[in-house]
């Protein structure tokens, strides 16, 4: 079986504020992506920045067989939201938000305002086969990429770019911890007896914290003898 993961960059039907001008643009964008997949033929794949629901359905009807449309119902201010894309049948198990109990609320500003719910929705589903059955999680944490006040991307000092890099990390390790009470959850204590797979665009290198966060103890990732 093959799973996969693929950030959609933005997946807008035509004619909207942020989707492709023309119907031209989005027709040649489903085309790559549905060669794409269908080269790589994933049984699962899990998808990230689905901002019209109706464009991954498009994209489903381009490929051969029967595919699964499955979406987190927590999106971010401009529609975008995590997904999956199947041709297993899958049913949710969990589309969370907030940050788990005790994690508080994290600064996000320079004016001391909080949040204390990721971005976009974390989504776990179960998937089924004739012969065994996992669950799979799918999420997309904060990006790297800095805002400032006022819609700037460019800082005004040195000051202000350290500042907001640590709010996003800040976002960032919240939402990571998010993704991983979810993976826990679903392993109920026995990931021997129970498989989970965790996808999506974690924002950062295998070595960071926040994806430290995912991976657990040394020994236990994939590969090791944990």
């Amino acid at each position: 079986m093959i799973i996969g993961t693929w950030n959609l960059e933005n997946l807008y039907r035509p004619g909207g504020q942020f989707g492709p001008k023309d119907k031209a643009a989005y027709e040649a964008k489903l085309a790559s992506l549905a060669a794409t997949i269908t080269s790589l033929r994933p049984s699962v794949l899990g998808v990230q920045e689905v901002g019209d629901p109706a464009a991954l359905e498009d994209l489903a009807g381009l490929l051969e067989g029967t595919w699964h449309v499955t979406l987190s119902q927590h999106a971010d201010d401009r529609g975008i939201r995590v997904g999956f894309l199947t041709s297993l049948p899958v049913f949710v198990v969990a589309d969370e938000v907030g940050f788990p109990e005790p994690v508080r609320p994290v600064q996000v500003d320079d004016s001391g305002r909080t949040t204390a719910r990721a971005g976009r929705g974390v989504l776990a589903v179960t998937v089924s086969t004739r012969a065994f059955f996992f669950d799979a999680v799918v999420c997309h944490l904060k990006s790297k990429l800095l805002s400032y006040p006022g819609g700037r991307f460019f800082p005004h000092n040195e000051g202000e770019r350290a500042r907001y890099g640590a709010y996003a990390l800040y976002r960032r390790a919240a939402e990571a911890t998010a993704v991983r009470a979810v993976a826990d959850q679903r392993l109920r204590g026995d990931g021997r007896e129970h498989g989970v797979a965790v996808l999506g665009d974690l924002n950062d290198e295998v070595g960071a914290a926040t994806t430290q966060i995912l991976l657990g103890p040394p020994g236990s990732e994939i590969g090791t003898p944990g």
